[in-house]
């Protein structure tokens, strides 16, 4: 006669039903989280959305390499899209949890995504690296520490998933690795176009300017307002476009990425600018896109204001 209890019958039951180590899947999560932490942290500063961010060892290289040609893709901080792929395994990593408590076993098509995704996360991390070390040539932390972390997971899939076809998991494996670094590369050389000698250009304003948008413009640029921008920030194009085509054409803009054209990056440097965009009003900094309405008061604007 068994002396084992329910309970435990019920537990050695879900354990057998659990494909991988629950271990590892957690383990999963929290590293994603501290991903998500890390490239989150970067993207809201390129958005302007805090001022200041202190990179470890230095935040030169960190400016470097995200304003770099290969910092934005489809005109997003990279780190943006490292936010998302984090955001993928942590839910991945969660989903039993969500689904059917906290002793729910995941299935085997939940440890196959966590696999591929951290897989491609790995591959795509390398051809960062590569680009970090023989293009840019600079040091930036938080980019090594999430390589780190995506090279972690990779391996924690692999040790967890308690896998017992090698053959298909070699194969999937390889095929998406195959893939990612295919498409990785293959960014990497689009993004890596010659630059024009006076450098990389912002996209063009394309909103028209009312007169009160003009009036305001010419005070900016009268009382000595300066708003300190890079090419690859979509939010310093955002505060263009409010004031359109012919008023954006009279503000002091301040190009601060290196590569960007008639960059003035050292000028940068020198008053500090943390985030983009950056207006200096009256010798005061402040970051972040401002309505119209806002620059009007700081700068004391006494004109028309239907904006």
């Amino acid at each position: 006669m068994s002396s084992a209890t329910p309970s435990k019958l019920l537990s050695s039951r879900r354990a057998a039903q659990e494909p991988g180590r629950p271990w590892g899947r957690l383990t999963m999560a929290v590293l994603a989280t501290i991903g998500m932490i890390d490239t989150g942290s970067i993207t809201a500063k390129r958005w302007g959305w805090i001022g200041s961010l202190s990179c470890p060892g230095g935040s030169d290289g960190c400016d470097k390499v995200l304003g770099s040609a290969w910092g934005t893709l489809l005109g997003q901080p990279l780190s943006l899209f490292g936010f998302l792929a984090y955001g993928a395994v942590l839910l991945l990593a969660l989903m039993p949890l969500l689904r059917g408590g906290r002793r729910a076993p995941a299935s085997e098509g939940n440890w196959w995504a966590l696999f591929l995704v951290s897989c491609g996360m790995a591959v795509f991390s390398l051809v960062l690296m590569g680009l970090l070390v023989f293009e840019i040539k600079a040091f930036c932390t938080f980019c090594v520490v999430s390589a780190a972390l995506s090279l972690a997971l990779f391996l924690l899939s692999l040790v967890g998933g308690r896998w017992i076809d090698l053959g298909q998991l070699i194969f999937r494996g390889v095929m998406t690795a195959l893939l990612v670094g295919l498409m990785g590369l293959g960014w990497a050389a689009s993004a890596d176009q010659p630059v024009a000698a006076s450098g990389r250009a912002a996209p063009a304003v394309v909103s028209a300017s009312s007169p009160a948008k003009i009036a305001l413009a010419e005070h900016l640029s009268s009382v000595g307002a300066r708003v300190f921008t890079a090419y690859w920030c979509p939010h310093c194009h955002d505060q263009k476009e409010a004031f359109g085509k012919e008023a954006a054409a009279k503000l002091q803009v301040i190009e601060c990425a290196e590569d960007g054209a008639n960059t003035q990056a050292q000028l940068c440097k020198q008053q500090g600018v943390q985030g983009y965009p950056s207006w200096q009003i009256k010798g005061v900094m402040d970051s972040g896109v401002k309505p119209l309405n806002t620059l009007a008061d700081l700068s004391g604007y006494t004109g028309p204001r239907d904006f």
